[in-house]
């Protein structure tokens, strides 16, 4: 997951993009970085860290030009300490492309041994971005050989970037003099929409990843970038659209509207807080189901994403909604920090529980979702350290029982705290008295009850669906082998918390 953005205006763009970087900084804190068009000529600046703390004024005044590409970085493929993988990433030949991406490249190992072997070209990092660049660019050169670089020839390079890459890939690329490019892939797993605004010299025009970063400063929102589509923008503005893709299905990632999407988004026409909000409806009649032995006397959720579906719970289920868990602002996502270390510590430094609230109460605590399960007792033995007598802990989305290889920091198996136990064992393991889980088909159900027409989903870390067609036993297991190597455990500096959780789930066991 990360977030990226890319305008063609008649003004400069440098503020345009630090500004919508920062409506899209939930998507990534790893890195952040912009690229802009002065003529023939680009500027790029970029590192790690949060928007505000990567570009200085002396940066943004080396960015000088009229259309442009940025990104925030969330690392699921490469490594988290590099800025050499931060984007965007730049290639001279052929016209001179500079690309930034969010999704994963479920081909990257093969792509980059023919990269070498067929093309020649050298890829300098592990970033799969660098290596899409390359596919592209290659793509462009085929294509462009003997033609001019027209609109049709760039689609024509897409399409066959479409038959090389698998996996997920939202995609905003620069190409030098001639206008920008953007195209998803052929099932829009992750999100990308298309905005405008009317200017005196005309139409302008963005994409993003997310809508608020349009409408938080002033476009318009037009559409969703369709699957497989591609959109060439030129520098006099003027909009050019095409399907590429042989056979196009939608099938949106479902985890944007749990929890990576911010709720003031709108994506394939839902709304994503009503989405959060109709979740919650489900979800409570699952627990009006289940929950029959325990006095609820509150519902809280955990902010900020659980909040429209623990109001949800609260309303169905006719029992008080409290903010019982305060929230400090100036620490990152937890579910986004690099390193399970780090992600544990950080949640006592995020979250404060308030014990007025919770003495002598059953607390229901709603959540998004639960993925490694350490925030999870981290946050009912607050509830626990506050007075609660009872904790029961909700889930608005199912057990995240499957690696995800399209973009979500949640590779292996041996990660994921409900993959292959019952919901009783992982309730031991978060410390909680009793566990519910959103249903797989409800979940979905949320979401198409908003908008009928999206017959199908990503949902696979819920189901073990690959819809790529490319994911088997062979490659979950050489990703959780390169995954498990003593270098990645390094790089993510937590390879203690598993076994912590694996302890405590032994000891719950033979209690």
């Amino acid at each position: 997951m990360c977030g990226i953005v890319g305008v063609v205006s008649s003004s400069p763009v440098n503020q345009l993009i630090y500004d919508s970087l920062l409506l899209l900084q939930h998507r990534g804190q790893d890195a952040a970085g912009i690229a802009t068009a002065n003529g023939n000529t680009f500027h790029m600046y970029k590192a790690n860290g949060m928007v505000r703390d990567v570009f200085r004024t002396r940066n943004m005044r080396g960015l000088p030009g009229t259309t442009g590409i940025g990104q925030v970085r969330y690392p699921t493929a490469g490594s988290a300490s590099s800025e050499e993988e931060a984007q965007p990433f730049y290639v001279n030949a052929p016209f001179g492309v500079i690309l930034a991406h969010n999704g994963n490249l479920t081909n990257s190992q093969q792509l980059r041994e023919e990269m070498f072997r067929r093309d020649r070209r050298h890829i300098n990092t592990h970033s799969d971005t660098e290596v899409l660049l390359n596919v592209l660019a290659d793509e462009l050169q085929r294509a462009s050989q003997g033609n001019v670089l027209d609109p049709a020839t760039i689609f024509k390079a897409v399409a066959g970037a479409h038959r090389r890459l698998r996996g997920s890939y939202a995609v905003v690329a620069q190409i030098a003099g001639y206008g920008m490019l953007s195209f998803r892939d052929p099932f829009g797993i992750r999100p990308l929409c298309l905005g405008s605004v009317e200017t005196p010299t005309g139409k302008e025009w963005m994409v993003a990843s997310e809508s608020v970063a349009l409408e938080g400063i002033g476009y318009k929102m037009e559409r969703d970038v369709l699957p497989g589509e591609a959109i060439f923008v030129d520098l006099e503005g003027n909009l050019h659209t095409q399907q590429c893709a042989d056979n196009p299905v939608l099938t949106p990632c479902i985890f944007e509207y749990v929890y990576l999407a911010r709720p003031d988004s709108c994506i394939e026409g839902v709304p994503v807080y009503d989405a959060r909000l109709r979740m919650g409806d489900y979800l409570a009649e699952k627990i009006r189901r289940v929950v029959k032995d325990i006095d609820i006397d509150v519902v809280m959720p955990i902010p900020d994403s659980s909040r429209p579906a623990a109001m949800q719970v609260a309303k169905v289920l006719n029992v008080p909604y409290r903010e019982g868990f305060f929230k400090n602002r100036y620490v990152g996502r937890t579910f986004i920090m690099p390193g399970q270390a780090v992600r544990r510590k950080s949640v006592r430094q995020k979250l404060n529980a308030m014990a007025i609230e919770f003495k002598d109460k059953n607390v229901l605590i709603v959540d998004d979702s639960i993925v490694r399960g350490t925030t999870s007792f981290e946050i009912v033995q607050m509830a626990r350290d506050a007075g609660a007598k009872k904790v029961i802990f909700a889930s608005a989305a199912p057990p995240v029982k499957f690696p995800n290889v399209y973009g979500i920091d949640m590779p292996t198996r041996g990660e994921l705290v409900a993959y292959g136990r019952t919901d009783e064992e992982i309730a031991r393991i978060i410390g909680a008295d009793l566990l519910v889980y959103q249903d797989v088909e409800d979940m979905k159900q949320a979401v198409r009850d908003i908008n009928p027409a999206l017959d199908q989903f990503e949902a696979s870390c819920f189901d073990g669906h690959y819809i790529t067609g490319d994911i088997d036993e062979a490659y979950l297991d050489s990703l959780e082998e390169a995954r498990n190597a003593p270098a990645a455990k390094s790089d993510r500096d937590g390879a203690g918390d598993h076994e912590r959780s694996q302890l405590h789930l032994q000891r719950a066991v033979q209690e």
